[in-house]
């Protein structure tokens, strides 16, 4: 256990100690406005000129279309995988994750000499791992242990909790803190259905709510979305999505009248709730607070200062700090409830390396077209809604919100680089459709984040908690092809005609 724990440190160490030794160079877009946005345009032109400039000068940084391959070949390995070469698979992914990304990473560095998208490609995986890793090891200190038998408004109720905490805790420490606790409920008629709508429902929808809750509405708080917007305009989405999801979850428990799964051996209930490791929820408080410690928004907090870029580092030695404490001074009662291990976490930890790594050129190739003169054309809220969707699927969907909220404001003229163009941007006025523009970003990438495993970084960890468990989990095209396409697109098509299509 503490060989792993201190892996994910070294990755830490290692990513900041040679961080300051990378140059970066702006890669910035330029725009078309068109109708509505024209008016807008007139009032940056100045600013746009700037952008046009810095284009000129890093053109040459664009990649080409085929650098997209490593990270196609890593999402068919980490769908093929655990099919068809499992053992190959389980012993060697760090490997191949590492090897995929090193490749495009070296080839921005040395063919492309673009050291802009590595430099923060890196800064957003220890930002990413940093509060997984500490969020994932402080709750695993806390068991809940709900001695109860399992029903479907039960579950129900339980899930509706963990919707509602993500907002507080953010959704991976909502579904890190409840995952354990939902299996242990249902331990006699545990299905897969059970964990994919756990997923659906605590690690995705649920944190739209608040910037703490998901990590793409964390980043636009950090670039200047003010903290209660997304609760102001994600609430009604978020309602109506939270009912569609409950409702069918529990039409599918009621029909759920086996008596077999983890145990079936007969139980005697006390209807208590029980938690043990309460020391914990002080470490959790810790690595929430920490999230503020931002110093493009505070100025007296320290940074690594570069090109003109801020670099977080205190937040993260503070989280993975958390990380070590939490683990070392954790209840060993809870601990061993939990059958705590830290393999998902390293598993996530690699897995997202690669992705980090290898999406670069994807990232940069969509935003680049969205806010080019033709892109520019077809931004409005709806294809902003299932661009940043699809994409939020398969690319992680923090990245993808900026890349999407970067070519947005890119394409009025703005920069997300602004703070005070991004306030504008998200309370309107100034801006043309820029409200409702912002909404489906924020939106999609949150709901759309539960499409596939690797959605978001709860995903993975909740499917190889289950697993490690003993719970059989489908396949990632499995995960698609018999969830996400029947039950969570119906439901995101639904979102876009009730909250988009018409406005």
């Amino acid at each position: 256990m503490r060989k792993a724990l201190y892996n994910i440190l070294l990755i830490f160490i290692f990513s900041f100690t040679i961080s300051p030794l990378l140059g970066a160079s702006s890669t910035t877009l330029s725009t078309e406005n068109v109708e509505g946005k024209e008016v807008v345009a007139q009032d940056h032109q100045q600013h746009g000129d700037n952008q046009q400039e810095h284009t000129e000068e890093e053109a040459h940084h664009a990649p080409p279309g085929w650098t997209v391959i490593p990270f196609v070949v890593l999402l068919l390995m980490i769908a093929t995988g655990p099919l068809f070469y499992e053992h190959f698979w389980h012993k060697n992914y760090p490997k191949v994750a590492v090897a995929l990304a090193a490749m495009v990473v070296l080839y921005y560095l040395f063919v492309l000499h673009n050291t802009h998208g590595p430099v923060h490609a890196l800064a957003e995986y220890v930002q990413f791992i940093a509060l997984l890793a500490s969020l994932y090891i402080a709750s695993g200190g806390i068991m809940i242990d709900i001695d109860k038998k399992s029903t479907p408004i039960a579950n129900v109720i339980l899930l509706l909790v963990g919707a509602v905490i993500s907002n507080l805790v953010g959704t991976t420490g909502a579904s890190m803190l409840l995952i354990r606790p939902f299996i242990r409920l249902n331990k006699t008629r545990i299905k897969a259905y059970h964990i994919i709508f756990f997923i659906f429902i605590v690690s995705n929808v649920g944190g739209s709510l608040t910037p703490i809750g998901d990590p793409p509405l964390f980043l636009g708080f950090l670039k200047g979305v003010p903290f209660f917007w997304t609760l102001e305009h994600n609430l009604f989405p978020w309602i109506f999505a939270l009912i569609l999801l409950l409702v069918t979850f529990y039409v599918f428990d009621k029909r759920n009248k086996a008596n077999y799964g983890l145990s079936d051996e007969e139980i005697t209930y006390t209807n208590k709730i029980k938690l043990i490791g309460l020391r914990n929820f002080f470490w959790l408080a810790v690595v929430i607070g920490s999230v503020f410690l931002d110093p493009n928004v505070l100025d007296w907090v320290p940074a690594i200062e570069y090109d003109g870029q801020k670099f977080s580092f205190l937040r993260e030695i503070i989280m993975f700090s958390v990380a070590f404490c939490s683990f070392k001074f954790a209840n060993k009662n809870a601990i061993a409830g939990n059958e705590f291990s830290f393999e998902p976490i390293r598993e996530v930890a690699f897995i997202f390396i690669g992705i980090f790594g290898t999406m670069m050129p994807a990232l940069e190739l969509v935003g680049g077209f969205a806010a080019s003169p033709e892109g520019s054309k077809l931004i409005s809220h709806n294809t902003l809604y299932w661009g940043t969707g699809m994409l939020s699927g398969f690319l992680d969907n923090a990245p993808t919100y900026i890349n999407f909220l970067t070519a947005a404001l890119a394409s009025q003229g703005a920069s997300i680089n602004n703070i005070t163009d991004v306030i504008a941007f998200a309370r309107g006025g100034t801006f043309f459709d820029s409200v409702l523009d912002l909404k489906a970003i924020s939106i999609a990438a949150v709901f759309f984040g539960a499409l596939t495993y690797i959605g978001n970084g709860p995903n993975f960890m909740v499917k190889s908690i289950a697993e490690q468990i003993g719970i059989k989990m489908p396949s990632f095209f499995g995960y698609i092809i018999r969830f996400s396409i029947p039950f969570l697109l119906p439901l995101l098509l639904l979102v876009w005609l009730v909250f988009f299509a018409f406005v």
